[in-house]
């Protein structure tokens, strides 16, 4: 095998050729610096954040990967990933997501001590994931609270310290990775019962459109709570409004449980985070222009 072949399996180990996981990391964490800061982060945190949510996501999808290794052949989205078909050794995997990690560690070195303690649990949650599918019915919550350790983090780089506004914007972002995640769930679910992986979709059951529907809801409410405590302005609000625009397509997308409607669903979710964000920095501009 060539040096190049070698390096694409890699990369469709960190899964760079799929970035919709990083992203859906990313926006939530943008969304933190930005309130942090009031709309101006220091662009030496921004771009260390960004930067290590790529290697994070990137060393998350190896230890995924890993843990997976037996359950994902049987899988019909993911037979072919790189551990799955054995093109790659669990012994590489593994040092892949340590160097990966350690990367993302050095990255964050510059920043305050309670940034790098909380790094601490995000690892840990990160590392423990994948395992969690075996015994969890929900282990998309176990992801909801992954997902959203950027924010403590992101609040902790620029001020100190980690205020209620980033444990409110933990719990919507808690709601909005469960209703993507149950999407991306119901996508496998014929093959995860099959194999005995428990996720959301086999949990919610017949309930799991009504399920995604209320995390959506909710995650809004949540959203507009912030608004309101941050005395936000128009901008802000349509770009939830956007998003709620966009939760509608995702259930008319997902209504009838289609596989690649529902994977349609969960991809399009990036839009929703990237709505919010521009209302978000959107509104802080028109206040300094103001």
């Amino acid at each position: 095998m060539t040096l190049k072949q070698r390096l694409d399996l890699y990369e469709k180990l960190m899964r760079l050729d799929k970035p919709i996981g990083i992203l859906l990391l990313l926006w939530p964490t943008l969304w933190a610096l930005w309130f942090a800061a009031r709309g101006v982060p220091d662009w030496k945190v921004l771009w260390i954040f960004v930067l290590g949510t790529v290697l994070m996501r990137s060393a998350g999808c190896v230890i995924n990967d890993y843990a997976d290794r037996d359950f994902d052949p049987f899988v019909a989205r993911t037979q072919n990933r790189p551990l799955a078909a054995r093109q790659v050794s669990t012994k590489e995997a593994l040092l892949l997501a340590a160097v990966l990690a350690l990367v993302s560690f050095l990255l964050i070195l510059p920043l305050n001590r309670l940034t790098l303690w909380l790094s601490v649990p995000a690892l840990a949650i990160a590392i423990t994931y994948p395992y969690t599918k075996r015994f969890f019915a929900i282990p998309q919550a176990y992801l909801g609270i992954a997902f959203s350790f950027g924010i403590p983090m992101g609040f902790a780089a620029i001020t100190g310290t980690v205020p209620p506004l980033a444990w409110l914007l933990l719990g919507a972002n808690f709601l909005w990775t469960i209703a993507y995640d149950t999407e991306y769930a119901m996508v496998d679910r014929d093959d995860d019962l099959r194999i005995g992986i428990k996720t959301s979709a086999i949990t919610f059951g017949p309930y799991d459109v009504l399920a995604v529907t209320l995390c959506c809801c909710l995650f809004l409410a949540l959203m507009a709570a912030v608004g309101l405590w941050q005395k936000m302005g128009v901008v802000y609000y349509a770009g939830l409004a956007l998003s709620a625009g966009l939760f509608v397509y995702h259930y008319r997308l997902i209504r009838d449980r289609n596989r690649e409607r529902c994977f349609k669903a969960f991809l399009h979710n990036n839009w929703v985070g990237a709505a919010i964000f521009a209302g978000i920095a959107a509104d802080y501009l028109l206040r300094r222009q103001g």
